[in-house]
């Protein structure tokens, strides 16, 4: 794929490994379960799994459920017996999760270079609310974007359909900027220009074609729009 900026006049951006850090929430885990890391790759690993599923099954529920769900099923592989309220704490780190130091200054650029920005995300309206907060970008977007509007998870076509119907722009015109690979496919296949935001220099997918763009800072992203 070759990117075209001339193209761009609005810019989405997912929420979750993206804009904040989900790895932050084995810090949540540490102490409660004596070995954090695999716990919490797997309850990533598996949240996401269950919207994939759940699209195809008609079996939607917002997604600070799946991520209980996805929680309950990690702890239990790992023998982890900890209480209700505990597994209750943990989950509320998804209201907290650290940002990204490129963000700010990143989306900052962008709309002062012209471009309108929202996030478009899995997440429910809560988490969203809480997370541009915690981030500090509230001011710096025109709107949060949920899969709980239509019931629908990435990556089927309708939410991208909707998130462009949503900020009034056709959707050949917005660049969608994630660091999921699924994401990334899922806005090409909508219609969108995907931008794949890759930090820390990890191989892309070896199949169904490549991003638009790939960058490893939002900075980038603004130098690339301004070429």
């Amino acid at each position: 794929m070759t990117f075209d900026p001339e193209r761009v006049t609005t810019v989405t951006f997912d929420s979750y490994s993206t804009l904040v850090d989900v790895d932050a929430a084995e810090n949540a885990l540490a102490d409660r379960v004596a070995d954090p890391e695999p716990v919490s790759r797997l309850w990533r690993a598996r949240s996401l799994e269950y919207t994939f599923v759940a699209n195809q099954i008609d079996a939607y529920q917002p997604f600070y459920e799946m991520n209980r769900d996805a929680l309950q099923y990690a702890l239990d592989v790992h023998d982890a017996d900890i209480s209700q309220a505990e597994r209750d704490e943990i989950l509320v780190v998804y209201h907290e999760l650290d940002v990204f130091d490129d963000v700010r200054d990143g989306i900052e650029q962008l709309r002062d270079d012209g471009y309108a920005c929202y996030v478009v995300s899995n997440g429910n309206p809560a988490m969203l609310s809480s997370m541009v907060q915690h981030a500090d970008i509230e001011d710096l977007l025109e709107d949060t974007i949920s899969a709980d509007e239509i019931r629908t998870f990435k990556p089927d076509a309708e939410l991208y359909r909707h998130a462009a119907a949503r900020t009034g722009t056709p959707i050949d015109e917005i660049a969608h900027v994630t660091a999921g690979w699924f994401d990334v496919m899922g806005a090409q296949h909508a219609g969108m220009q995907g931008v794949r935001v890759d930090r820390q220099a990890t191989p892309w997918e070896p199949f169904d074609g490549d991003p638009d763009l790939t960058i490893d800072s939002l900075q980038e992203l603004a130098i690339a729009l301004s070429e």
